[in-house]
């Protein structure tokens, strides 16, 4: 089984700022992770650097600056499962609805995305639908957020709540 880091809405503009969280993270919820997903706003490019050369697999949100290799949304093969990745745009209410129909003609088993801040895991149909929160900026959320998608012959996430780490 493959463990993936999934997280979101970092807001981070300079390394220094990030470096303590994200060292805070690999020695904790997201050591012997295999991967990283990001589903943007990042806001610094050079985030990914501070993974210790995992795999690391981002998208281009709202906030981000355009990059080279960094789409806007990806589909990821992992164990055979497809998973969708996506930061979200406009308002926050009905955005994973929106997202959901902007998906609807590809075949997900999980569908990622960001922007609301607002940490969700559940399915929709067959589909596990997971926004890892903020793990930086919290908003009206009741604790700083991430994810961990777990990819065997099943595909399983969870939210954790960082603050309590």
């Amino acid at each position: 089984m493959k463990k993936i880091a999934v997280l979101s809405d970092t807001h981070f503009n300079m390394l220094p700022e990030a470096t303590a969280l994200v060292e805070r993270l690999l020695t904790s919820c997201f050591s012997e992770v295999d991967a990283v997903i990001h589903a943007g706003d990042l806001v610094h490019p050079e985030l990914g650097l501070l993974f210790n050369g995992l795999p690391f697999y981002s998208v281009q949100g709202n906030m981000d600056s355009s990059q080279p290799g960094v789409p806007l949304q990806r589909i990821l093969t992992i164990e055979s499962w497809r998973i969708g990745v996506v930061h979200g745009w406009g308002p926050k209410e009905n955005l994973e609805q929106r997202l959901l129909e902007h998906f609807a003609s590809t075949q997900l088993d999980c569908l990622i995305y960001g922007h609301s801040h607002r940490p969700v895991c559940h399915r929709v149909g067959e589909i596990l639908v997971v926004n890892p929160g903020s793990a930086a900026d919290r908003r009206s959320q009741p604790w700083h957020s991430v994810a961990l998608l777990y990819v065997g012959e099943t595909l399983e996430a969870e939210i954790i709540n960082i603050d309590a780490l």
